[in-house]
Parts: C-alpha cells; structure tokens; sequence
C-alpha cells in the first residue's frame, strides 16, 4: 500500500530565526499599543488637565486590557504552531493595528 501521505518539510534555522524575530515583533507593537494606546485615546489637548473622560470607558478598558493582550498571546502561538508561520504573524499584526484604530475611536 502506498503512502499517501504527504511529506513536509521541517523548520531549519533560519525560518525559526524568521518566526522568533515575527514573534518579537508582534511582543512590541501589543505593547506600544496596549501603553499607549489608551493614552492616545483619553488624551485632551483643549481640556484643562489633558485628560478626557471617554463615553464608552467600558468599551475602552475591554479592548485595552484583555483584547490587546490576548491578541498577542494567541498571535505569538500562531506563529510557532506547526501550520502558524508569518500567515499567523500578519493576520496579528492586522488585528493589532485594527484593536489601536478602534481604541482611539473609542476615546474621542
């Protein structure tokens, strides 16, 4: 019987070196976005102490805290999971840039 099977190909270094520097990358820019992402947000420049009180603080802090991290978490494991790769990667850095879009809607 014959072996239908199809075969692929391990990972060698350079793609682990590839997916490692993905993965560093998505670590970064969910942290650029869960810091400073909420600050941008509730940031005022014509208020007296610079600061904004939100209309959706909920919708806010839900996105802000649990959303964004969990973003990058379930991306960094995407990526290292055997059919993640940079697919995995984009997608998150896609989510990413849509979850900063969407708190900075949120704060004003």
């Amino acid at each position: 019987m014959a072996n239908t099977h199809t075969t692929r190909s391990r990972r060698t270094p350079l793609d682990w070196a590839g997916l490692t520097a993905l993965a560093m990358l998505v670590l970064v820019t969910g942290g650029l976005v869960a810091t400073f992402g909420p600050l941008l947000a509730i940031a005022c420049d014509t208020c007296q102490d610079g600061v904004r009180t939100p209309h959706f603080e909920n919708a806010l802090i839900l996105v802000a805290w649990p959303g964004v991290p969990l973003t990058t978490l379930l991306t960094v494991a995407g990526i290292f999971l055997p059919r993640g790769g940079a697919k995995a990667g984009g997608i998150g850095l896609g989510v990413l840039t849509v979850l900063m879009v969407t708190l900075l809607v949120l704060g004003r």
